[in-house]
């Protein structure tokens, strides 16, 4: 998986408008059957918290970075681009003609998202201690790794239930 990371950028897709969402779903759904997980690593609908006034009264939503966008973190093959252009919903990747740019470093800071490799002590099903953040102070065990948004998720005790919780690489160590 590591070594998929490596060659795997981030490629832009144009859809019809209004359809992000359903376009997420569609390929997510299309890496699931075809079982592609190892080649497209993330699809992602950048969303941006903006404050409406509406009334008289400020309310926080989430709006959409880039209406009719999504942005693919996938290693770019015949494979992989028949099942994304092919996608319902898609009109194309962004680039010259028919062939898909990849985000350069400058082009994804400002979306958040980090491309440096990062590495860890630990690893799925090792038990970590969270140092940071709400759930300091908190230990787990690592269920899952995302290492494109650089975190793992744990199951901690809410409740008297175990329930999943995210948590940043840079939030915990290991125990």
């Amino acid at each position: 998986m590591a070594e998929a990371e490596t060659k795997a950028k981030w490629y832009v897709v144009h859809t019809y408008s209004g359809y992000e969402n359903k376009v997420k779903a569609n390929i997510d759904k299309a890496i699931e059957n075809r079982h592609l997980e190892e080649e497209i690593l993330e699809v992602r609908v950048p969303m941006e918290d903006v404050v409406e006034v509406k009334n008289g009264s400020k309310k926080t939503v989430q709006k959409k970075m880039f209406p009719g966008y999504v942005l693919i973190n996938m290693i770019m093959n015949d494979d992989t681009w028949y099942v994304v252009r092919n996608t319902r919903g898609v009109t194309g990747f962004v680039g010259p003609g028919s062939k898909p740019v990849p985000l350069t470093e400058a082009e994804m800071k400002p979306l958040g998202i980090k491309t440096e490799n990062i590495s860890v002590d630990f690893a799925e099903g090792d038990t970590i201690a969270v140092v940071a953040g709400v759930w300091k102070d908190t230990v787990g065990v690592v269920q899952r790794m995302d290492f494109g948004k650089q975190t793992a998720t744990i199951n901690v005790e809410l409740f008297g239930r175990e329930t999943p919780v995210e948590i940043s690489f840079a939030e915990v160590r290991r125990l």
